[in-house]
């Protein structure tokens, strides 16, 4: 059964031992800049970053979760995690200027957050049904079924890829805006950095189990030299 294959686990392992790694890893970056005070919480670090920037219309709410910080650009609105949006920390400001960098990329049409933005139909599609597809259609023996689940897969792993310029660029703009607009000084920055570099891993190990899992199901496709015995 494919749920046993040990090729299946040789392909996922290295990524979860990844995505554990780096969750790991932003948590204590987190835990550990959380407790160095900045001048500001990470609601009204966003909101300078914005209103410098002239996103004066861009709206600061709060969201519920941990780091479940987010853009919508639909609604041109950021939503901090309590632990971002009330706290006066280093990582709280670290992580409220990474989201008000989507913001200033949306009002800049930056070309990588519109192609992911238009990705996102398609890859939720191919999230939820691209898996099932290509097990249902290895099971009863459907290649042409394989082949539409592979292709719908395949979206969700162009978005993963999409996705890491997009979120590299926006802490790229919140290192550089957050000293220029006067957030954080250049000492303090050292600690947001380390923050939103940990951050950055976590999206790397989900564009590298994605890879892999797609990896595997050409391989048992016969689109990597031989399929499924």
């Amino acid at each position: 059964m494919l749920f046993f294959d040990p090729v299946y686990l040789l392909f996922m392992i290295p990524g979860l031992v990844l995505s554990l790694w780096a969750s790991s890893r932003t948590k204590r970056a987190f835990k550990k800049y959380g407790k160095v005070r900045a001048r500001m919480t990470g609601a009204q670090a966003a909101r300078t970053m914005l209103d410098q920037a002239g996103l004066q219309h861009v709206k600061v709410g709060r969201a519920h979760g941990f780091l479940s910080d987010h853009y919508n650009p639909a609604t041109r609105s950021l939503a901090l995690s309590p632990d971002v949006h009330d706290r006066p920390s280093i990582a709280a400001v670290g992580v409220a200027c990474h989201e008000a960098g989507h913001a200033i990329q949306h009002a800049n049409a930056y070309a990588p957050l519109q192609l992911r933005s238009a990705l996102v139909p398609t890859a939720s599609i191919g999230s939820n049904f691209g898996f099932v597809a290509i097990m249902i259609g290895m099971f009863l023996s459907l290649s042409g079924l394989v082949y539409l689940g592979i292709l719908l897969f395949s979206a969700t792993v162009l978005f993963q890829l999409v996705t890491l310029p997009v979120e590299f660029d926006a802490s790229n703009r919140a290192k550089q805006l957050v000293v220029n607009y006067g957030i954080v000084g250049p000492y303090e920055r050292d600690g947001m950095d380390k923050v939103l570099s940990a951050a950055a891993w976590t999206y790397v190990a989900a564009a590298v189990s994605s890879i892999l899992t797609l990896l595997y199901f050409l391989l048992r496709a016969g689109f990597l030299g031989g399929g499924d015995d």
